[in-house]
């Protein structure tokens, strides 16, 4: 009797002792899937984010680029590539945006996001050329805001 019951605690104990590493070994994985899904997320979000910035800062460059040929060498041809470049930066950066929307439902981000935008009517309605300064700063306040901000929640 002292036998079986000496093989049974055996039994017990190494059916507990199985369990438990599968359960512990179960949860590690998890973890670790977790993090490295979480890591995943947090490049993909430095990419769109920096995507983004790049993206409004060649934007900007093109429709000050597009305004001077428009209003200080008003070639046809060249203004009509300009602001053929234009409106490609123009898709470019409001793709990156939706990246942005897509990996981020932080509330913060999308709106600095939006905002980075609101200048570019300012340097495509200017007239004169003093009225491109004010939304050309403007633009690269509002980027620079983005980017503080996005790189404080990636770290």
């Amino acid at each position: 009797m002292n036998s079986v019951l000496t093989s049974l605690i055996a039994v017990i104990g190494t059916l507990a002792g199985s369990s438990l590493t599968y359960l512990f070994g179960r949860l590690t994985a998890r973890r670790t899937e977790r993090v490295a899904r979480d890591e995943r997320l947090r490049q993909e979000r430095i990419t769109a984010y920096t995507t983004f910035a790049g993206a409004m800062t060649e934007l900007r460059q093109a429709l000050i680029s597009l305004w001077f040929l428009k209003h200080e060498t008003p070639d046809a041809a060249d203004a009509r590539a300009a602001r053929t470049e234009a409106d490609k930066r123009g898709a470019t950066a409001h793709h990156a945006r939706f990246s942005i929307q897509l990996l981020t439902d932080d509330a913060e981000i999308l709106r600095l996001a939006d905002t980075v935008f609101e200048p570019v009517d300012g340097l495509i309605n200017a007239k004169h050329r003093s009225e491109l300064k004010a939304p050309e700063e403007q633009s690269e306040k509002m980027l620079a805001a983005f980017i503080q901000v996005a790189g404080r929640k990636v770290r």
